[in-house]
């Protein structure tokens, strides 16, 4: 079995092969996926390494140096599972835009 890593602050400059070769010593499984959206990259990834590495790999790796940037390992947080619709579901805590309590409308000022 693997555990998937999140990799942040990394080099827009990084290269799936040089992710590999980074976290090889722990049992990669050579899943490795640099993100980018709209071709551009966003500076994080993902790595999966064997279960009983992940420890290690955190330690060794989190702090460490890779393509000029200092980077952050830690464990990755499961997506959330989609609706029905095939969306996310959204955040139902209070606060933000919308909602009661906002600024008023049409009569709302008191005399």
């Amino acid at each position: 079995m693997t555990k998937r890593l999140f990799v942040g602050n990394l080099s827009f400059d990084v290269s799936e092969a040089a992710l590999q070769e980074a976290f090889a010593p722990f049992g990669s499984t050579g899943s490795t996926v640099p993100l980018t959206g709209s071709g551009k990259p966003k500076g994080f990834g993902f790595v999966d390494v064997a279960d009983d590495q992940v420890s290690a790999a955190i330690q060794a790796m989190n702090g460490k140096e890779l393509d000029g940037r200092v980077i952050e390992v830690g464990e990755a947080k499961p997506k959330p599972e989609l609706n029905i619709f095939g969306v996310r579901p959204a955040n139902r805590g209070y606060g933000g835009r919308g909602g009661y309590g906002g600024r008023g409308g049409y009569g709302s000022r008191r005399n």
